[in-house]
């Protein structure tokens, strides 16, 4: 249950602690006075949305801090699930700061938002006026029917399967829509395929043919010009190698005569050598250059079939070409492999289809079974408030396939007055009748639910005078198996509660910024007295109205 919550800088509220005790509370205070802030202060630590504009000193961070006794509720697995360090008393602390920066505590770890959420769903229902009017939804319904027959697991169970038959058939039409393009693309991927494939490509290849095919180009300027160096260097009486060789031999009659010849006899020698073997080389390379017109055909043809696959696939090279020859390879396979993969997927869908088929048809017999329980249920309560003629039939419509839900249309009909057929809620229940219906509903549900703690933010609209007295009855009734807190205008219900918050404004005078800020402490027996005789008549109270505030807490408390 709620223990306590701290509020520092948020709203109206400077700084404020407030204390929880088991049982019902009930929160009172004039309009405006922020009764209502201290929801929003609690939504933070719940995990909505936070908005700088809720700071009551721009300047300050914002603080909201909830202990909550969470012995024997189970939530171990939770926070073990979350790597969180549990405790039987638990810390959920926001804090917001000016930049507009938020931060998520739970027992002063650093959690994400949907982390303190989900903690915090399992701690406290929060009934807003918004809520009961989502009455009319058919949506809201369905969740209030489940959990009023304890179906929320079972529906839990089916949402997952529903999600995963989902799934896997938008995998399985993924792979039909696949198949029907891959058909179509088939026989002009197996061409172009083969047409890769019998070209057999090999990567490097190319640069090599355009190589020989500029020497083949020029082969006869090449041999034209090798038989002109031959002929200058070695052939003929006049040509370099016999004029090397005379000066050699010249050199080698006057040698011995002079000291420097020696070395220059040898660097001539050397000359002749290594023009002979350039020769030689040459000679070589000439015999080598041989030139056919069937090898030139077919180094043209090769380059040709090359670059007409490159521009067909728009590349620039084989290796590019490989790639796409991969691919077509990879799709082909693919293709031929996906009557395997679809038949695969269709079978999972089939077992996926089964299994929520299963999980469905439990879910609409609960239902069913809850249905006719709540409608047995609800009435001796609604006869309590007021609507002793009030009829509420829950419908229950299969669905032509099934839904995030279930296969149910659920919806629920009523009826205020004698002879009157049940329509949809939306149609015929004014605001107060909304608000009756929906309080005695969450009055069945909470002794379904194990939530510890609701909180119901003007479950009283629309009503007053005897009906009053039944509201805080039937609260009174519920804090007997859950930690009840009610924020109300309607003295009757302030009455039946065990403790009693006020809230009210004041100046805060000796402040360095003074201004109006809101506060909030519990009141004692005979300052209760006095709110509630405020409440029925004005501030200061009459006599009449304090005897009728005292008539009203003697009912509920003895001894005042």
């Amino acid at each position: 249950m709620l223990d306590s919550i701290h509020i520092e800088n948020y709203a109206l509220i400077r700084e404020s602690d407030i204390a929880f005790g088991d049982g019902f509370t009930a929160i009172t205070g004039e309009t405006g006075a922020g009764k209502s802030i201290l929801l929003g202060a609690l939504g933070l630590v719940l995990g909505q949305r936070a908005d700088i504009a809720t700071l009551f000193d721009a300047t300050k961070k914002c603080v909201v801090e909830a202990r909550f006794n969470i012995a024997g509720l189970g939530l171990k697995p939770l926070f073990d699930e979350h790597d969180l360090d549990y405790d039987d008393s638990l810390i959920l602390r926001r804090e917001l700061l000016p930049s507009a920066k938020s931060r998520a505590f739970v027992n002063d770890t650093p959690v994400t938002l949907p982390v303190m959420k989900e903690v915090a769903s399992r701690l406290i229902d929060i009934h807003s006026q918004h809520q009961t009017l989502t009455l009319a939804e058919s949506g809201f319904q369905i969740r209030l029917l489940d959990s009023s027959g304890g179906a929320t697991s079972l529906r839990g169970e089916y949402e997952t399967a529903y999600r995963e038959y989902i799934g896997l058939k938008h995998e399985l039409e993924s792979l039909m829509a696949a198949d029907a393009q891959g058909k179509r693309d088939l026989d002009y991927n197996r061409f172009l395929f083969e047409e890769m494939q019998k070209a057999a490509l090999v990567d490097g290849e190319q640069e090599e043919l355009e190589k020989e095919a500029e020497l083949l180009a020029h082969t006869e300027t090449i041999k034209q010009a090798l038989a002109t160096v031959t002929q200058g260097c070695a052939d003929g009486d006049d040509s370099a190698m016999s004029r090397l060789l005379a000066a050699k031999s010249q050199l080698a009659k006057v040698v011995e005569y002079h000291p420097d010849l020696d070395e220059l006899f040898k660097r001539l020698d050397s000359s002749i050598i290594e023009l002979q073997d350039i020769m030689s080389s040459i000679e070589s390379v000439d015999n080598d250059l041989v030139f056919t017109p069937e090898r030139q055909e077919y180094v043209n043809d090769r380059l040709d079939t090359l670059y007409r696959l490159q521009k067909k696939h728009n590349v620039n090279s084989i290796a590019e070409l490989l790639s796409i020859q991969q691919r077509l390879d990879e799709a082909i396979r693919a293709a031929d492999n996906m009557d395997e993969r679809i038949s695969d997927a269709m079978e999972a869908v089939d077992a996926a289809y089964s299994k929520l088929q299963g999980l469905a048809e439990k879910l609409t017999a609960l239902r069913r079974k809850s249905a006719a329980i709540v409608e047995k249920q609800i009435l001796p309560v609604l006869a309590d408030l007021g609507m002793k003629d009030a009829r509420l039939t829950v419908s229950i419509v299969p669905l032509k396939e099934y839904g995030p839900t279930g296969a149910d249309d659920v919806t629920f009909m009523f009826s205020a007055n004698r002879g009157s057929e049940p329509r949809e809620i939306g149609r015929v229940a004014s605001g107060g009748e909304l608000s009756r219906l929906m309080l005695a509903i969450k009055s069945l549900i909470s002794q379904a639910t194990l939530l510890p703690t609701i909180i119901f933010d003007e479950i009283d609209t629309g009503v007053s005078g005897d009906i009053a007295v039944q509201v805080g009855s039937i609260l009174r009734n519920m804090s007997s198996h859950m930690q009840v807190v009610a924020i109300t205008h309607l003295p009757q219900i302030a009455a039946t509660a065990a403790t009693q918050l006020k809230v009210y404004k004041q100046v805060d005078e000796g402040q360095d910024n003074a201004r109006t800020a809101s506060h909030i402490r519990q009141l004692s027996d005979d300052e209760r007295i006095h709110e509630i005789a405020v409440m029925l008549s004005s501030d200061p109270p009459t006599a009449a109205a304090r005897q009728t505030a005292r008539e009203l807490m003697s009912l509920n408390c003895p001894d005042v």
